[in-house]
């Protein structure tokens, strides 16, 4: 079993991995339904090595899974969790925002 420390450091390198804005597109683009690797690359107009190297990160994360059909490869979410998660920092980021804009009407 794994220890609190072990747990705790497994939760950063995810948070880690998270952290980037082009890996929180790739969930938007993943959001209902898994999608081949080219097509990923078209949405994002960004080059398909690059497009690559983010999805393996999150791959060895354990954010996304795979699967082959032929010469594709197709990604989705691991599990319905991960965008739970994100909905809700972006909700907090939302209220914070809100909040920040109350006080700076208060003040000005």
């Amino acid at each position: 079993m794994a220890t609190s420390n072990e747990i705790f450091g497994l939760h950063a390198e995810v948070c880690k991995t998270l952290s980037h804005p082009k890996r929180l597109e790739i969930l938007s683009i993943l959001r209902d339904d898994e999608m081949a690797a080219g097509d990923i690359v078209n949405k994002m107009k960004i080059s398909k090595a690059n497009v690559s190297q983010h999805l393996t990160l999150m791959r060895n994360a354990g954010i996304l899974e795979a699967r082959r059909d032929g010469v594709n490869i197709y990604y989705r979410i691991s599990s319905p969790k991960v965008i739970q998660a994100c909905d809700l920092m972006r909700e907090v980021l939302m209220d914070n925002h809100t909040k920040k804009e109350k006080l700076f009407r208060k003040a000005g």
